[in-house]
């Protein structure tokens, strides 16, 4: 493709036309689940989004010969990474792009000038943005919808970015299981097991009535337990208030066990009703007017599909 402009989305329409690419580029695609629009804008929004507290973003858009949209990057510099690991990583996320090198690669170069003048030698990603957040490439496995926090992308990606210059850094797993598949027989006589050997250890529920402080504890545990793992970065105060208030909007407090020794929490199990059910329901990713109640009845729905 001939003429392709690359240009920062600075502006109000533009940061709009940002948002809206996906939609348009997807349409038709039956397992793609459209992120509600004003997520996207959450994220990319340094008044909403913590991540900005330590971190910056810039955020560009492709354009034709005849101005409209054909790709879009965000090049992301993790303040908390580079606290941790020291390594000159900066990262891209937010891909989206027809199915065009031209167009990929000067996606890339642009995000990798950008990081460059942050004084960043290396790039890396799909992050949006951050490891705690939607990552990765989806390679295989499109014959069906992401489940909630996967990633989900065009087949040709992985061939845009490695003809860009791109190598694969890592390789992530994701699973997928169902109760006819668990021997549940088994698993209880290993819960017995582990239960004589440890009589200290206790499960209990989470309390919704101590919420700030439960969620605390599991971040804490989970930062902890995270913490010699490939890229991970802990979360700022104000990141695990985010989360907070994202998760309460979604969780069960039955779904989700703390393991105790002596009164002490060392474990826990998170199970979430997957969203994208719900989300699959809403037309193009907006809430108003009748997405909220889709969303809402959905939940309900799955919730019950989920626990039987």
């Amino acid at each position: 493709m001939s003429q392709i402009s690359i240009s920062p989305a600075r502006s109000r329409s533009e940061r709009k036309a940002f948002i809206n690419f996906p939609y348009r580029l997807y349409k038709g695609e039956k397992n793609w689940i459209a992120p509600l629009r004003m997520d996207t804008s959450h994220l990319i929004n340094p008044k909403k989004n913590a991540f900005f507290e330590h971190g910056d973003m810039s955020l560009f858009l492709a354009k034709d010969g005849d101005g409209e949209v054909v790709g879009r990057i965000a090049a992301i510099k993790n303040g908390m990474h580079l606290k941790k690991y020291n390594d000159h990583v900066g990262f891209f996320g937010f891909f989206e792009c027809i199915d065009d090198t031209a167009v990929s690669t000067q996606l890339l170069d642009a995000a990798g000038e950008w990081l460059r003048k942050q004084g960043l030698r290396f790039m890396r990603g799909p992050v949006n943005p951050s490891l705690n957040d939607v990552a990765g490439l989806l390679i295989s496995g499109f014959d069906r919808p992401p489940a909630i926090m996967m990633s989900y992308n065009k087949a040709y990606y992985e061939h845009l970015l490695t003809t860009s210059g791109c190598v694969r850094a890592i390789t992530m797993w994701s699973y997928y299981t169902n109760s006819r598949l668990v021997d549940e027989k088994r698993l209880r006589r290993g819960e017995e097991i582990v239960r004589k050997r440890n009589p200290s250890f206790t499960v209990r529920r989470l309390r919704m009535s101590e919420w700030d402080t439960e969620i605390r504890i599991l971040l804490d545990i989970y930062n902890d337990a995270w913490s010699g793992n490939w890229g991970h970065v802990p979360m700022t105060d104000r990141e695990i208030q985010q989360l907070a208030k994202e998760l309460k909007q979604i969780v069960y407090p039955d779904l989700v066990n703390i393991v105790e020794d002596d009164g002490v929490p060392v474990g826990f199990s998170v199970s979430l009703p997957d969203i994208n059910y719900a989300l699959a329901t809403i037309p193009n990713g907006r809430l108003l007017p009748l997405g909220l109640f889709k969303l809402l009845f959905s939940l309900k729905l799955n919730l019950i599909r989920e626990t039987r």
